[in-house]
């Protein structure tokens, strides 16, 4: 055999010892195990205390392995990884938990008949009854409040990017960020203090106003983002073409920017739609189907759920829970519905 075979059969030095693929599900199983006999032999009950101490084991377990096997450097670094998973199980767990008890519970009076039918009626203490109301209202309040805030908050955003400088835009951007974080209860005291002033009843386009001034900032933070990421190769095309600088922003900025707004909207849309406080302020809650938001009060689904739960009997709380999957499969839609729209209307990549 020549030296040239010996030689090509040599393993390489230049790469070191490696944990197999399967090593984190290993140490992971046994992480979970361990910290389980752990728990019952420590009397803790509670299996949020075996997921902590299991993930202190996984990560402590991962750098132990891997630091003997692969060294020091290549152990840091699947820590680093192993504290990104463990993060990930943190937010997910109570996510799937909040989701298979709302599913649990709200399938029980979940029917044609339960999304068809007002409370009218029917107390609080019986059973029966219905949302169809409640939807109603809120489809209305919140249909309204995007009408008005979703092309005030997109306006804005135009203004900051395109045509804003000085004084100003610096004000309207610091107001914007105030009123980001402001509760939306602020927002309800002030569409109040305004009903207050001209003597108004409670009916459901007041709630609509505070929902939109709740929609406008973060419409105008997320329309501004992508509007921004727009290249100003595109501006500079169309301006040197001679075409004015509202067309410019009409035909080429945002049929760039469109899915990113669109996603946006609906993203505030999905925000208002879970607010109770300024319903509960500024619409006030009716049992029986008020098709007009101008006149008289409504229920929404925030508001249906609060009072049910309040009720504080068996019944009721069906009706919540309920209402509470009906919320949560509104906002799903909402949702996917973004995805899709900011899918259907992003750049097309090509050579």
């Amino acid at each position: 055999m020549s030296t040239a075979a010996v030689t090509d059969k040599r393993p390489s030095t230049l790469r070191g010892a490696s944990l197999p693929k399967w090593s984190p599900w290993a140490i992971a199983a046994g992480s979970v195990a361990v910290a389980a006999g752990l728990g019952l032999a420590a009397g803790l009950h509670s299996k949020v205390q075996w997921g902590l101490i299991a993930a202190l084991l996984f990560v402590a377990g991962t750098y132990g392995i891997a630091a003997r096997v692969e060294g020091r450097r290549q152990a840091k670094d699947r820590v680093a990884t192993s504290l990104v998973w463990v993060a990930f199980l943190l937010a997910v767990v109570p996510l799937v938990s909040l989701v298979w008890t709302t599913v649990a519970r709200g399938v029980k009076v979940l029917d044609v008949y339960f999304l068809t039918h007002s409370m009218g009626i029917v107390a609080d203490s019986e059973p029966g009854g219905g949302i169809y109301h409640a939807i109603i209202g809120s489809l209305e309040q919140v249909g309204l409040a995007t009408a008005i805030g979703a092309p005030i908050g997109v306006l804005t955003a135009i203004y900051l990017v395109e045509y804003g400088r000085g004084r100003l835009a610096q004000a309207v951007t610091f107001f914007v960020d105030v009123m980001t974080g402001i509760p939306s209860i602020v927002a309800g005291l002030f569409i109040l203090s305004l009903m207050l002033i001209f003597h108004m009843q409670p009916f459901g386009f007041a709630g609509s106003l505070a929902l939109a001034i709740l929609m406008m900032p973060v419409v105008v933070r997320s329309t501004e983002e992508m509007l921004k990421l727009v290249p100003n190769e595109l501006r500079e095309a169309s301006l040197a073409l001679g075409v004015p600088k509202w067309r410019t922003i009409l035909k080429v900025v945002l049929p760039t920017s469109i899915g990113g707004i669109t996603t946006g909207i609906m993203l505030a849309v999905a925000r208002i739609t879970g607010e109770t406080a300024p319903v509960l302020l500024l619409v006030f809650g009716n049992p029986f189907i008020n098709n007009n938001p101008f006149e008289g009060a409504q229920a929404s689904l925030p508001l249906y759920i609060f009072q049910q739960y309040s009720a504080g009997n068996d019944a009721a709380f069906d009706r919540a829970w309920a209402a509470s999957l009906t919320l949560i499969a509104f906002v799903m839609i909402l949702n996917l519905v973004a995805r899709g729209i900011a899918r259907w209307k992003a750049p097309k990549t090509g050579r």
